[in-house]
């Protein structure tokens, strides 16, 4: 009988790469066994740890604007220039979509990516259309626009541009200090109030973060991006998210006092979400870096969540009842009150908007 032992995949945030039967597809495992032993086998003949290396498919899909009805979120439509993250971040409540593809939403979710290099065309076709009614976009719903990928592949900045020269509003979601990379054309949308940027900082420890986020920019450095776009007038929003009890909910009050400092005005929280196969990927990294705590965390979530790992209901998924949220909502709004910070909005204006013609040009009437 074999030993089966929690270990790191190094650099990873998911430690497994089974995939789901939920959907009746063909059953897929990874033997952690084989992989420990390929990985003592390379140390014992001098050779390099075997590291999981990250692979991008280029697809071409025939839309890029999604549209959706949730009574939840604060948008209606979206678009994702990438498929999977390769940030890595444990909690990600994206992690199950990779399994509508056969795929792992566990390691395959950060390593086996997918770009769509005509997103800023496909987008422009889609402004084009007679009918069409502008409201702000948001980027970085499901995905993060501004993951590594993007230093090479530029679809979100080819998107920017696009609403830019058509002045169509965007929101963008992020946990990358990459966002900088594309100030110029954030400082030139934020004068005629088309964009405004949310970063999210989950603790202010780097070694947390790497555990938990392992290809995200350091909490250091989202904060000094924050800091930077106030400088240029950008409207920006600290998301404290996810909050998870025992974990990271220690970071609240020193999170809010710094994003004060930097003149953030804008800052909210999401409780940790596990749906799908994200429940079974948090336990297995509570197992591997918190074993003593992993109790806890887990009775602590369900009991937010009346009795259950996760809440998938509308109006209530993003609102957990009990003593313990009940204590962060406390912990929040005086923190709120003590640093300064209001409840600050951003309507952005919707009315400058130029519909381009198919061949590139703007029609101006």
């Amino acid at each position: 009988m074999f030993h089966v032992k929690h270990s790191t995949v190094k650099g990873r945030g998911a430690q497994s790469a089974a995939v789901p039967t939920r959907f009746g597809l063909a059953t897929r495992e990874v033997d952690g066994d084989w992989r420990d032993h390929v990985e003592t086998l390379a140390k014992e003949e001098g050779g390099p740890p075997v590291k999981l290396r990250t692979t991008v498919t280029e697809e071409r899909p025939k839309s890029i604007l999604t549209f959706n009805q949730s009574p939840d979120v604060p948008f209606d439509r979206s678009v994702n220039a990438y498929r999977g993250c390769e940030h890595g971040c444990v909690y990600c409540f994206a992690r199950p979509t990779h399994a509508y593809h056969d795929l792992s939403p566990g390691l395959d979710f950060e390593t086996r990516l997918f770009a769509k290099p005509n997103a800023a065309a496909l987008l422009r076709a889609t402004l084009a259309k007679r009918g069409y009614t502008p409201k702000p976009i948001a980027l970085g719903t499901n995905t993060d626009p501004y993951q590594p990928i993007e230093r090479d592949y530029r679809i979100t900045r080819a998107i920017l541009e696009v609403c830019l020269e058509t002045r169509h509003p965007v929101t963008i979601t992020t946990k990358s200090d990459r966002v900088l990379d594309d100030a110029d054309l954030l400082e030139a949308m934020a004068r005629d109030n088309l964009v405004a940027v949310a970063i999210s900082v989950t603790s202010l420890d780097p070694v947390l973060s790497g555990k938990l986020e392992p290809r995200c920019a350091a909490p250091a450095k989202r904060l000094a991006a924050l800091g930077k776009l106030v400088e240029l007038g950008v409207p920006v929003h600290c998301s404290i998210s996810p909050i998870i009890p025992a974990i990271t909910d220690e970071f609240i009050e020193g999170i809010i006092a710094r994003v004060a400092e930097l003149g953030v005005q804008s800052v909210g929280w999401i409780p940790l979400r596990l749906p799908h196969e994200v429940a079974p990927l948090f336990r297995e990294w509570l197992a591997v870096h918190y074993p003593e705590r992993a109790g806890k965390v887990m009775s602590i979530v369900r009991d937010m969540r009346g009795g259950r790992d996760n809440d998938p209901n509308f109006h209530t998924r993003f609102s957990p009842k009990g003593v313990w949220p009940d204590l962060i909502r406390a912990r929040f709004k005086v923190a709120c009150k003590r640093a300064g910070i209001g409840k600050a909005r951003f309507e952005l204006d919707c009315s400058r908007f130029i519909a381009p013609e198919v061949g590139g040009q703007l029609r101006l009437i």
